[in-house]
């Protein structure tokens, strides 16, 4: 009998594409029968999720990609991860009497990188023209499209202060002074103008598509859009969550010096997958350690939905987040001892502290040269930094408040095997006022640095801040190529976690995988402000049954059991040796679709 999934798994051979949003992923398709390429694609269904989840991403946020280029056979990083502007040194926020980086407003903002990471990887890589992309994304602005009830809950709850604090939000997002209902026609005009006026003077730059891709990446970063940004934040004093009025430190110079680049991937080899990671400016190598400290386990030979095996993940994943809490940081700034932390004599010795109880300690290991670093984190976990009533900046799911932020995701592969995952985030309605005439905010990815000296996360002039962004790509020895990934902050490489690892040592197919229910530890201090750390605290969901849930807290876990089809926001597509094609999408939220043929 075949296992009862909420959807099919998609499957097909011509190219599938999936995302967190059903208009996303209906658009990334039609670039496909369009004859473009899953780069084009991929940049097409992007620019629309701004527009249709701009409570979870916008253009002036951040974007890793990981990407596959068939033609070529070569993987590759998109790394459009902002740095933080040269004025954004330790002594300013010491003077302004700040612990931490506000999670929220112009304080926070870095260099936006999103457009210009979806422009790089569209020249180098896409066929389609500046225009045939970003139409669909010009349409659904201009004309409106169906907001989404999580949209309209979020605007609903911050209207007032939208109204009170940030004027030019709320033109944008209570037209006519109130929030759009659930499922109603919402437009947003000033970024379909935006975006129109865009396309329209890089095409007047000639019909050379690469030349008009170039024309549009300077048109942002030093054209009218620089100019609306620039001259909004020469005397822009907002209110933050830190309950004072701050202004930007990013400069004209900042954004004008600024490009996307491309990197290498992070790789490990595990039961015969080649996984593919960003480096340690994101949090996907915890991925990759979390693999090599559970290669000492025999997951195989436990129930993926059971206890055990829901214990060994919960306790390798803590030890592998403390040491991203200790080391992680921008590789171009800092040391970083990745090689040792992959090693399989360094993660042999932290597999044994995997017991049959739950840690309440922050555990990271201890390298040599670096102790201090494993010290300070221990430390830092324990601390109270003073804030009062915040509530976290984190993106992650419906048992939390709306009013964080949020994540997007989304994976393409087409008829050739050209194959993206692409994780956007930043710029959320949440994060800041929007930039009057443009129709988008700026980010506050900032608020994941530290204001103390000495760390590899420390606040410093063009660091890239250690973000949660973490798109996946992996092989196997037999051919299969696969991609996946989710929102979700510090549960992206906890949720993707579980479900590849049930994928691996379990069978389950990419849909299977989606419907079975999700854990994440709270234990390590969080990415986002106000950096809280909750050991020992789980969450899982219910459908585990009653059983598994009270073995986990017999073994010492804090267990907060989250409403049904609440955690995780999967997407995946898988590649064969033969060229067909699967993809699917999470049920939960009812938004996220995979489409193919």
């Amino acid at each position: 009998m075949t296992p009862f999934t909420t959807r099919p798994e998609i499957r097909g051979s011509f190219g599938v594409t999936t995302s967190t949003h059903w208009i996303a992923s209906t658009v990334g398709f039609g670039i496909l029968e369009k004859g473009g390429n899953a780069f084009d694609a991929a940049v097409a269904a992007g620019f629309v999720l701004q527009v249709v989840e701009p409570h979870l991403n916008g253009p002036a946020g951040d974007l890793p990609i990981i990407f596959h280029n068939a033609e070529k056979q070569t993987t590759k990083v998109v790394c459009a991860q902002g740095v933080s502007p040269a004025a954004a040194k330790l002594e300013h926020f010491e003077a302004l009497g700040l612990k931490l980086i506000p999670g929220s407003g112009l304080l926070s903002t870095v260099v936006p990188g999103a457009f210009d990471g979806w422009m790089l990887m569209l020249r180098d890589h896409g066929t389609m023209g500046l225009r045939e992309v970003m139409q669909p994304a010009i349409d659904y602005a201009r004309d409106g499209h169906p907001v989404l009830p999580r949209v309209s809950n979020t605007i609903k709850g911050l209207a007032e202060y939208f109204a009170a604090e940030w004027p030019s939000s709320a033109a944008v997002w209570t037209p006519g002074g109130a929030a759009p209902e659930p499922n109603a026609n919402f437009k947003n005009p000033d970024l379909a103008a935006t975006y129109e006026r865009l396309v329209s003077e890089a095409e007047a730059t000639g019909e050379d598509r690469s030349a008009q891709i170039e024309a549009a990446r300077k048109i942002w970063s030093e054209g009218f859009v620089a100019d609306a940004i620039f001259d909004y934040l020469e005397d822009a004093c907002v209110h933050d969550v830190s309950e004072q009025k701050n202004s930007a430190l990013l400069a004209r110079e900042d954004m004008a010096k600024w490009q996307a680049s491309y990197e290498d991937t992070l790789t490990y080899e595990y039961h015969g997958w080649t996984v593919h990671k960003t480096h340690a400016w994101s949090q996907g190598p915890v991925f990759l350690q979390t693999l090599a400290i559970l290669k000492h386990f025999d997951l195989a030979a436990m129930d993926p939905m059971g206890a055990s095996f829901t214990h060994t993940v919960i306790e390798a994943m803590k030890l592998a987040y403390a040491d991203r809490e200790a080391y992680y940081g921008d590789p171009e700034q800092s040391i970083i001892p990745m090689e040792e932390l992959l090693s399989d004599a360094y993660n042999a010795e932290r597999a044994k502290l995997v017991n049959g109880k739950a840690s309440l300690e922050q555990r990271p290991g201890v390298i040599a040269g670096l102790e201090h670093l494993a010290e300070r984190y221990i430390e830092r976990a324990a601390r109270d930094f003073g804030v009062q009533n915040a509530a976290p900046q984190e993106p992650t799911m419906a048992h939390l408040t709306e009013k964080r932020g949020d994540t997007v995701h989304l994976d393409v592969i087409d008829r050739w095997g050209n194959m993206v995952s692409a994780t956007p985030s930043g710029g959320w309605l949440q994060s800041n006022p929007v930039v009057p005439g443009l129709g988008f905010p700026l980010n506050s990815r900032a608020q994941m640095f530290w204001l103390e000296r000495g760390l590899p996360t420390s606040l410093a002039p063009g660091r890239r801040p250690r973000t949660t962004l973490t798109p996946s790509f992996a092989e196997h020895a037999d051919g299969r190529q696969l991609v996946f990934g989710t929102p979700g902050g510090d549960q992206q490489d906890q949720w993707q976690l579980i479900w590849f690892l049930r994928f691996v040592h379990h069978g389950l197919d990419l849909q299977e995988g989606m419907d079975a229910p999700l854990f994440h530890t709270l234990h390590f201090q969080s990415s986002f402000f106000p950096r809280q750390a909750l050991p020992g605290e789980m969450m899982i969901e219910p459908n585990v049954g009653p059983a598994v849930i009270d073995a986990l807290r017999a073994r010492g876990h804090i267990v907060t059991v989250a409403e049904p089809w609440s955690v995780g926001r999967m997407t995946a597509a898988l590649r064969n040796p033969d060229g067909s094609l699967h993809a699917a999408a999470t049920p939960r939220l009812m938004q996220a679709y995979a489409v193919g043929r």
